[in-house]
């Protein structure tokens, strides 16, 4: 079985306390564990210790990344961890510089990624609608899906080496919530990606 590595990204804020990425969270954990994967957590907004988060992404072969869409970015929060954690294991331990050589310094940027082994998998909230992706017609992501929303995310794996599993999106969760059909969906998002 394999090490999963679950990272809790979201930022409490008075009007969005977290309790849906906390239940995705939880759901995830029941699930990896009847699996009988090894499972670790971080929470972000709780407090972390930086070389203890770069030593669980070393040891993890899945990571799960869990947080809400804020202002078309992660929280600022789990931005912070990125920067502090990446940054340490900038070392060789996630990543030995940036893959480029003295000998072609203009080739083979952001290749140099030590977690070759690893698979990542991005789920998130948002307050837009699902009809507001992947459609022309819509003035504001004129056409853009939600992995092209998420690009920064997905390439800071991709800086590492880690291999992207498909994304899951939770939408519309403040105006037009139907948190039961989401459960669903990630339950069976989650079965599908990782069959026992």
């Amino acid at each position: 079985m394999g090490n999963v590595l679950i990272i809790n990204g979201h930022q409490p804020y008075p009007f969005a306390k977290g309790e849906l990425n906390a239940a995705l969270v939880q759901m995830a954990e029941a699930f990896f564990a009847e699996q009988g994967h090894e499972i670790r957590k971080t929470i972000v907004a709780d407090g972390y210790a930086i070389e203890s988060e770069v030593e669980k992404h070393q040891w993890a072969n899945i990571i799960m990344m869990q947080f809400p869409v804020n202002w078309m970015m992660t929280p600022w929060v789990f931005k912070k961890y990125m920067d502090e954690v990446y940054s340490a294991g900038m070392d060789g331990r996630l990543c030995d510089g940036d893959g480029r050589t003295a000998e072609k310094p203009k080739e083979n940027y952001g290749t140099g990624g030590a977690l070759s082994g690893t698979h990542y998998m991005l789920s998130v909230t948002l307050n837009a609608p699902k009809e507001a992706f992947n459609n022309t017609l819509e003035p504001f992501f004129e056409g853009i899906s939600l992995d092209q929303l998420l690009l920064p995310t997905h390439l800071n794996a991709k800086f590492f080496g880690m291999s992207p599993l498909p994304s899951f999106g939770a939408f519309d969760v403040m105006k037009n919530a139907d948190i039961e059909n989401d459960f669903k969906r990630f339950e069976n998002h989650l079965r599908t990606n990782f069959p026992s």
